[in-house]
């Protein structure tokens, strides 16, 4: 496997507060959403083939994400790091036996999800469901100040955090978040739903404070 050691994994040598200005606002120099999951679907099925080349291409075209996914659940950034390993090694291992290519990014951050709940030992609580909403009630609102964001996340409960962060990286939908999480599509929607207006108010409180 390829290793993704820190000189060599130049997108995350960056400060979180860049990273996550890359992130949140819309990346001129990435990959449209299509484009890279059909990049990913040719590596994968290369990579199945037997070609390592492919999966450090895998590694190139979702590192960062990852990293941010993982960094939203691990208390530091070493800790991040050992998972990010972990992670990239058990997808390396098992990636042969996904049958559908397209499902890879579902995979990918599932066996995250799955190494950070074991190495961290983390607990998801479950939240009460919203009251009555629209289809658009949950869709992630878009905020000026990507730090606030940042700030306002973590200190969100894990099952929020981890929801919002998959949808804000927007590489999955809300049935691929539904089958990483393990959860039903309502809950999903509750976790946004209740996600966003805690981020709301967070930045508003914090508006407040500094005027």
């Amino acid at each position: 496997m390829p290793a993704c050691r820190k000189a060599t994994a130049s997108p995350l040598n960056l400060s979180v507060g860049r990273c996550v200005l890359r992130l949140v606002k819309q990346k001129e120099s990435s990959l449209r959403p299509d484009t890279q999951i059909l990049q990913t679907e040719l590596l994968v099925t290369r990579c199945q083939r037997g070609d390592r080349d492919a999966f450090e291409g895998i590694v190139r075209l979702w590192e960062r994400s990852l990293f941010y996914y993982l960094r939203r659940l691990a208390t530091s950034e070493a800790d991040t790091w050992d998972l990010l390993q972990e992670s990239w090694l058990k997808v390396f291992r098992s990636v042969g036996s996904l049958r559908d290519p397209r499902t890879f990014p579902a995979f990918l951050y599932a066996t995250a999800r799955n190494v950070a709940i074991s190495r961290l030992r983390l607990r998801v609580d479950p939240l009460p469901a919203p009251q009555e909403e629209s289809a658009c009630d949950y869709a992630f609102v878009s905020f000026d100040d990507a730090e606030q964001v940042h700030h306002a996340l973590d200190q969100l409960p894990l099952a929020q955090r981890e929801t919002l962060t998959l949808y804000f990286l927007e590489d999955l939908g809300i049935d691929d978040i539904s089958r990483v999480l393990g959860v039903p599509v309502g809950t999903v929607k509750s976790r946004l739903h209740y996600g966003k207006q805690a981020i709301r108010k967070i930045i508003s409180n914090g508006d407040n404070h500094a005027h």
